[in-house]
């Protein structure tokens, strides 16, 4: 239940004129890079050497541009239906990169994804569709690989489609070996679970002799909520005894059920596709909740605020439907957007994810340009998750700045003491006109997410040059150190 005060008072600042919300230090500023059908990348198949070349430089530039507008988070589609988009021993290579399935594309597109994001200071999260595998004419394109020819005991036909039966104990450990896969092999910052819900309205899914095996007297309803919610704490903990600091999330319905002022019209998690992250998040069992909410006005606010009020003081990333910006997908105004983002910050939600990349691209109703200019103007790093986690590295040490022939500055300092190669601190830079400098103030920031212990400082127009530094440290957690001041 909504409190009626912060509703109101919630809903009058979004309907009030505003001046742009200050920009905070911490948010996530995510953006879902979709593979399937190739709607963001790739463009160009990867059957030649120029080829190859031209795909990766189709990552880069998007990459590029995130960067510029102090995106921090790249949610990676990582598996499709059926099909995966790197080398894997469970699933075929999607056929998007080469034209053919399990086609070598001459690299690895995660591995390179993920050094890509970091190379800019983002996270790369790896986004899994979990339990729609496509059409029989998809699956059967997919040959000997196909799942539902490997382990059809695990899978079931819904309307000509195939699923992945989450009644069946085999569905969360064969989920949990393609996370495994990605967990163990690559440095990926968060495993990132779409789809992982049943088909809407599902009264004639094939699930009846399941039910009457594993049901144990719960209603048909109930079974099937907590048949999501095992598949959720087993990934959970799995993910967590492997590698700790990975974060694990779901992008659930936006609206979580009704409200006793709200309808969600019959579409929401807890009822039409017997989704439970309310109780998730409670449970612990998530580290961030993208709720994709595709919504404006009254049937975004009051649901963005019972999410938020349910946290249980995790991440709640709200996903915005930014692409009903173009016409072509809705009748959005870039006010309907600007309007969402302030009302996040101002319920101090994690930050928001925008659904998706190539709307951004296409800088649709300018709000790329808005977000670059005056949502995401300056740097932000990830929230913490104390949760898991609270204690800040140690402090770097002897930070030195010194000018080059160049015109450069560069910087040197001690690395800080913490001996985890696992989760080995990473820096953060700091500049300005005053000393010491304020590492509260985000228009401080100049990198994020630095290895090694130098950085070179360049300064494009000479009236940007700042003259004193400071450098931190911080943890795969979100944990940041006290800093070093250079004198």
């Amino acid at each position: 239940m909504i409190r009626p005060l912060l509703l109101i008072l919630s809903c009058l600042f979004c309907i009030l004129p505003y001046a742009y919300s200050q920009s905070p230090k911490h948010e996530v500023r995510a953006a879902w890079l979709t593979v399937v059908y190739g709607l963001d990348w790739p463009q160009t198949k990867a059957t030649t050497p120029q080829s190859i070349k031209k795909q990766k430089a189709e990552l880069v530039e998007i990459l590029d541009k995130l960067h510029a507008a102090n995106f921090n988070t790249v949610l990676f589609q990582t598996r499709l239906r059926g099909e995966v988009s790197y080398p894997s021993s469970i699933e075929p290579i999607s056929s998007i990169f080469t034209g053919r399935v399990n086609g070598n594309p001459g690299y690895d597109p995660l591995q390179f994804a993920i050094d890509e994001c970091h190379k800019r200071g983002m996270e790369c999260h790896a986004w899994i569709v979990a339990i729609p595998l496509g059409s029989k004419k998809h699956l059967t394109s997919l040959g000997n690989q196909s799942v539902a020819r490997k382990m059809k005991d695990i899978c079931v036909i819904y309307k000509n489609e195939y699923f992945l039966n989450p009644g069946h104990p085999g569905t969360k450990e064969y989920l949990m070996r393609i996370t495994k896969e990605i967990v163990d092999n690559y440095d990926i910052d968060g495993v990132h679970y779409d789809y992982l819900r049943y088909p809407e309205y599902t009264r004639n899914f094939p699930d009846k002799y399941d039910f009457q095996r594993y049901g144990k007297g719960r209603s048909l309803t109930q079974w099937r909520r907590d048949n999501l919610s095992d598949i959720v704490r087993y990934i959970y903990n799995g993910v967590k005894q492997t590698k700790p600091w990975v974060k694990v999330s779901t992008c659930p319905v936006g609206k979580y059920g009704d409200l006793s002022r709200y309808s969600s019209r019959g579409w929401n998690a807890i009822d039409a596709v017997y989704q439970d992250p309310q109780g998730w998040l409670g449970e612990g069992i998530q580290d961030q909740i993208y709720p994709m909410m595709y919504y404006k006005e009254d049937h975004f606010y009051p649901f963005a605020l019972d999410w938020q009020e349910q946290s249980n003081g995790r991440h709640i990333v709200p996903g915005l439907g930014i692409y009903f910006l173009d016409p072509t997908e809705g009748n959005w105004d870039r006010g309907d957007v600007d309007r969402q983002i302030h009302f996040t910050r101002n319920a101090s939600m994690a930050g928001v994810g925008h659904y998706r990349v190539k709307f951004l691209m296409n800088n649709a109703q300018g709000l790329y340009d808005e977000l670059k200019e005056h949502f995401y103007a300056y740097p932000a790093l990830q929230p913490s998750m104390p949760w898991l986690d609270n204690v800040a590295p140690t402090v770097p040490r002897n930070l030195k700045a010194e000018n080059s022939h160049n015109g450069y500055i560069k910087l040197t300092w001690e690395a800080s003491t913490d001996n985890d190669s696992r989760n080995a601190p990473r820096y953060v830079i700091y500049a300005s006109n005053s000393y010491p400098v304020d590492t509260s103030n985000p228009e401080n920031i100049i990198a994020t997410q630095v290895d090694g212990t130098s950085y070179t400082y360049s300064v494009i127009a000479p009236w940007e040059k700042r003259t004193h530094f400071a450098v931190s440290s911080t943890d795969r957690y979100g944990n940041e150190s006290q800093a070093v001041q250079s004198k």
